[in-house]
């Protein structure tokens, strides 16, 4: 009988780290931090509406500006359509920060009892 057996052992800090971090993704978690991630879930999707339709707003008011002050200053046959085409562009970027605001505020208001729900229950 040949009891030859060896035992090699190395350890890596960084592949535990990595088997660590595999592990939590599909380990279950408790239900306090659910909870936790869908509070975070639902206070973002209250401002990224609001946030994606008033940068594309602004965005292309900067555009319409500065389109219409080229025209102004560099295609004499342009100026008054490059003086409309700024103003619409001025307006726009006004209008930006307002548009923001009041998709914002309807967001929070309809996801308003979801939010004080999920905040009471983790606060007992």
């Amino acid at each position: 009988m040949d009891n030859n057996t060896t035992f090699n052992y190395t350890y890596s800090a960084k592949e535990q780290e990595e088997i660590r971090r595999i592990r939590e993704k599909y380990a279950p978690t408790d239900r306090q931090e659910d909870k936790m991630a869908q509070l975070r879930r639902l206070d973002k999707n209250v401002t990224k509406p609001g946030a994606i339709v008033s940068l594309a707003v602004g965005i292309v008011g900067t555009l319409l500006l500065g389109l219409g002050m080229s025209c102004v200053m560099v295609w004499t046959g342009w100026f008054l359509p490059g003086i409309v085409m700024g103003v619409v562009g001025i307006a726009l970027i006004a209008a930006a920060w307002p548009l923001y605001k009041r998709i914002t505020a309807k967001y929070r208001e309809k996801l308003a009892p979801s939010i004080l729900r999920l905040t009471d229950e983790l606060m007992r």
